[in-house]
């Protein structure tokens, strides 16, 4: 059991659990409490994964809507709710599904692929889902007489691009979050712990990326500090991914990269990055949305079917072993 089974407001949650049988996914970037009362705490394609296999009837999805949307789209019969009904995401933000439309009629022969974090609206213009877990490996089982557009962020685009050699038209968008981080302040937290190893997520901006030991999702980030023999690490993402970290990397350090050149601002002391989104659930509303069902993530007809389509094929695609990819 968590420490969590301490917690009154815990032992509440695990009581709704039972009663409702319900099930609490929670994204690596949650709070700290609320990673610590979910029955799986992952990156978007293993809540993906969870999401699709679960015999829950109620799923609780602790982490953002278009997160909470992919959830019901794989069970359009289940109760979804998000325990924030404000939790968004400024890069699905940046991809209206009209304009997406607008673009994708531009070039009949565009084969879309979606970053996973876009609207449900989004999803159901696409060919296929990706995560920053398994987009090298999708776009590289791509057809290969496609223009391929991925959308919506530039920079997991463009590293993705890096990996594969695959030319791709990229949609102007980026997560707020990521881009914050930058190369002179990097570079100072590399002379201040020169024996750390640097591990950045692929939508961090390339001057970032070009400085890091690895770049990787945020689960691939996990093996990666379990397995790497270096006890410290700079970690280039949002910050809740360290309480993670310090649970399943027992003896090893982690540092939260800086968010701004730490030269000019020498005196401020909280260098993390947070997503104001995400951290807008909170242990009480999670109680709370058990309590309620409420607020209940909900789709039209249409979308959920077709958003359904480029959903099941990453999942297909992503299972299989790479020998038969491409």
């Amino acid at each position: 059991m968590p420490p969590a089974r301490f917690d009154p407001l815990a032992q509440e949650i695990y009581a709704l659990k039972k009663q409702l049988n319900a099930v609490i996914l929670a994204h690596n970037y949650q709070v700290g409490e609320i990673q610590d009362v979910a029955d799986y705490v992952g990156d978007s394609l293993g809540l993906a994964q969870q999401a699709a296999k679960t015999s829950a009837d109620v799923i609780v999805f602790c982490g953002v809507h278009f997160m909470a949307e992919t959830a019901k789209i794989l069970n359009p019969n289940k109760i979804v709710v998000l325990p924030d009904k404000d939790a968004g995401c400024s890069l699905e933000e940046s991809c209206p599904a009209d304009k997406l439309a607008a673009l994708q009629a531009t070039n009949l022969n565009f084969w879309t692929i979606a970053y996973i974090n876009c609207s449900a609206a989004v999803k159901a213009l696409c060919d296929v889902i990706v995560t920053s877990g398994n987009a090298e490996k999708i776009v590289n089982a791509a057809p290969k007489d496609k223009d391929l557009l991925f959308v919506p962020d530039e920079n997991l685009g463009q590293w993705v691009m890096e990996q594969t050699g695959r030319p791709m038209t990229l949609w102007q968008g980026n997560c707020y979050a990521h881009v914050e981080f930058r190369r002179d302040a990097l570079l100072q937290m590399r002379t201040q712990f020169p024996l750390a190893k640097v591990v950045v997520h692929p939508e961090a901006l390339r001057e970032v990326r070009e400085l890091a030991d690895a770049v990787c999702s945020t689960e691939k980030m996990i093996t990666y500090c379990q397995t790497d023999p270096a006890k410290q690490f700079v970690i280039v993402t949002e910050s809740g991914i360290i309480h993670r970290m310090q649970k399943e990397c027992p003896g090893k350090e982690f540092l939260c990269a800086p968010t701004f050149d730490v030269m000019k601002l020498p005196s401020d002391n909280c260098r993390c990055s947070e997503c104001k989104y995400m951290k807008l659930n909170t242990l009480e509303k999670v109680r709370d949305c058990m309590m309620h069902l409420a607020p209940r993530v909900e789709l039209p007809e249409a979308i959920l079917k077709r958003a359904r389509l480029p959903i099941e094929r990453m999942l297909e695609i992503s299972a299989r072993p790479l020998a038969n990819v491409g």
